[in-house]
């Protein structure tokens, strides 16, 4: 299998990933929060200076329905790490 198709497939079961198997995640507090919760400090926690962003708390903003909110969500953080990826990938190969 050449690098390129590998790519190609990589990129698409990941959207696929973020965008509908998102829909399926759990509500509930992840491992940390939850941790904090029992213990007690939870209500110590400031608000992350980017809580307000357009794609905060695994929702995006402006979108109405909760299932294509999260999945639209999954989909921007792919294509943002992707692209960040490619980046770093093409001043690497051109160091060499």
């Amino acid at each position: 299998m050449s690098t390129r198709r590998f790519a190609v497939i990589a990129l698409v079961v990941s959207l696929l990933i973020a965008g509908v198997l998102s829909w399926y995640a759990s509500r509930s507090p992840d491992g940390l929060e939850h941790v904090a919760q029992t213990t007690g400090f939870a209500q110590s926690a400031q608000q992350h200076p980017t809580a307000g962003g357009p794609v905060a708390h695994y929702e995006t903003k402006g979108v109405d329905s909760g299932r294509l909110s999260t999945g639209l969500a999954g989909v921007i953080g792919v294509a943002a790490t992707g692209l960040l990826m490619g980046g770093v990938l093409v001043v690497l190969r051109r160091r060499t």
